[in-house]
């Protein structure tokens, strides 16, 4: 009965041990792969980290990319309406330019017209005493003191009025010119009773001439002015006599009415509206 007993324990015993030899193998089995997988666990887990990493700054750059084509954008659109408003800006100026050149040529050819008038019912004047030119757009017509005037005086002689009464004749048929009068004398100083100098001289003058055209021919008053020039602005020398006759002149200056040029940029600019 005892050797039965002790039999059973040993064998008991034996089974144990082998069981627990091969649930120790296991586990350690289980261990190695649990270690393992640790292992992978935790590159899986570095290597999210680093995408995650890279996400984050691929969408900071995707950002700065779409902020940076946001500006680039408005930038494009600005700059798009600068051009247009530069190029509208140039067509602007353009369309001036070639209005003012139109009302330039519409000028120029009123003043030929003018000038062709003026030479034409004056032409079998002597061409020393009358000299009609341009320059600038404005029309002179310079005409001998000896034609006009004795010496020293300011009243017109008969044949003066021979000489304004064909000037009146063309400025009469333009109403839209104006026209100022210039009396000049040579330098020689006189004072008399009535003429205090030189001054006082040319004023006189100018004024005789424009009185003739108001009284006598009908020239309208508002569109004459009388000035006296004095010897300040001689065409020769005052030394020779010739120089001094040629100084002795009255000048009649065609003024160009800058309004009416004006009113024809501003008729081409509603004519292009």
């Amino acid at each position: 009965m005892l050797l039965s007993a002790t039999a059973a324990l040993l064998f008991s015993s034996c089974v144990s041990q082998k069981k627990y030899a091969q649930l120790e193998a296991e586990h350690r089995t289980t261990q190695d792969q649990l270690n393992t997988a640790t292992v992978k666990l935790n590159s899986c887990l570095d290597e999210k980290d680093r995408i995650g990493t890279q996400i984050k700054t691929l969408n900071n750059q995707n950002a700065a990319l779409l902020n940076n084509v946001g500006d680039l954008a408005t930038l494009s659109k600005k700059e798009a309406e600068n051009l247009e408003k530069s190029l509208e800006s140039i067509k602007e100026k353009d369309m001036k330019i070639q209005l003012m050149q139109d009302a330039i040529t519409k000028k120029d050819s009123v003043t030929l017209a003018l000038v062709t008038s003026l030479k034409g019912v004056l032409g079998n004047m002597d061409d020393e005493d009358i000299q009609i030119n341009v320059e600038k757009g404005v029309v002179y017509v310079s005409i001998s003191d000896k034609l006009l005037f004795e010496s020293g005086k300011w009243s017109l002689n008969n044949r003066a009025k021979e000489v304004l009464g064909k000037v009146a004749t063309v400025v009469k048929n333009r109403p839209n010119i104006e026209f100022m009068v210039e009396g000049h004398t040579d330098d020689q100083a006189i004072k008399t009773n009535v003429i205090e100098d030189n001054w006082d001289l040319s004023v006189k003058r100018a004024t005789s001439v424009v009185r003739v055209l108001q009284n006598d021919f009908g020239v309208p008053p508002e569109r004459m002015t009388a000035a006296g020039r004095s010897y300040y602005i001689p065409l020769a020398t005052n030394e020779t006599a010739d120089g001094r006759a040629a100084n002795r002149r009255t000048r009649i200056v065609i003024l160009p009415k800058l309004d009416q040029f004006y009113d024809l940029i501003d008729e081409g600019m509603e004519t292009a509206k």
